[in-house]
Parts: C-alpha cells; structure tokens; sequence
C-alpha cells in the first residue's frame, strides 16, 4: 500500500485491486469485507468511518466563482457557479448562471430560454430528477 486513499473512490479502487490480489491467491471475500480490510489498514474503525473522513476531506466539490460544463434538460452548457449548499452526503444545491441561455423547450413552435438555473447534483455530478426520456435534468462534466 502506497499510503491512505484520497478518495472514496480511491479507497473502493483499493478494495477491487486487494479482493483481486486475495482470489489470485484462491482466498475468495466480499467487496464488503475488501472495504472494511482497505478501512483498517488506514486507521479506521471499519468503512463507514473512512468512507466520512475522506468525504470530508474531499471538501465541496463545487464552490461560487467555479467554472463548470454539463447538460441542462439534455441541452450542452458552460456556466458559472453562482452558489452551492451543501445538502448532506456529497449532494450539492447549486445556483449556475449559463454563459448563453438554453432553450429547455423541444417543440419546434415555441422556445423557453433559461440563463439562470438551480439544481441539486450528487456525488456523481448528476441530479436524482430525470427527464421523461430517462435522462437526469442536470448533469454535469466531472
């Protein structure tokens, strides 16, 4: 091991790679098990104590002034982050003003533009709303 993870995902890459290593060896475990392993290792009591600490390390993903890319309602932007609220386990309340508006409208007799959106992304970048093809509302380029 090179040192803690710096990430969840860091430390979930550390359990496949510990849980690929054991069954090389015939010693067959669990993701579970891998997880709580790569938590003890660094310190921790047992996964969900690392999995918290390292999602608080990580800090806020987005932050007012940063730059940032996605889908609005499946249409490409680029915009700014006007704000962004914390709402528990890595999801985020985000403000973004849009460098051109968008047209969340698909009928071709009528346009809707917004400049100004608001939307609540996760950990993934990605909101829990989808639109009526299945795809989520906002998305955003990590």
């Amino acid at each position: 091991m090179t040192g803690a993870p710096s990430s969840v995902a860091a430390a979930k890459a550390e359990a496949r790679a510990l849980r690929d290593r054991l069954a090389a060896e015939g010693r067959k475990i669990g993701h579970g098990q891998a997880l709580e392993l790569i938590a003890r290792q660094n310190g921790f009591r047992d996964w969900n104590a690392c999995h918290a600490a390292l999602e608080a390390a990580a800090g806020p993903a987005w932050h007012p002034g940063a730059r940032v890319r996605g889908r609005y309602l499946s249409q490409p932007f680029e915009a700014t982050v006007i704000s962004a609220a914390p709402q528990g386990s890595g999801w985020y309340r985000l403000e973004l003003d849009l460098d051109a508006a968008v047209d969340v409208v698909r009928f071709d007799s009528f346009s809707s533009f917004r400049k100004r959106i608001h939307g609540t992304v996760g950990p993934a970048g990605m909101s829990r709303e989808r639109t009526s093809d299945g795809h989520p509302q906002l998305a955003l380029e990590m």
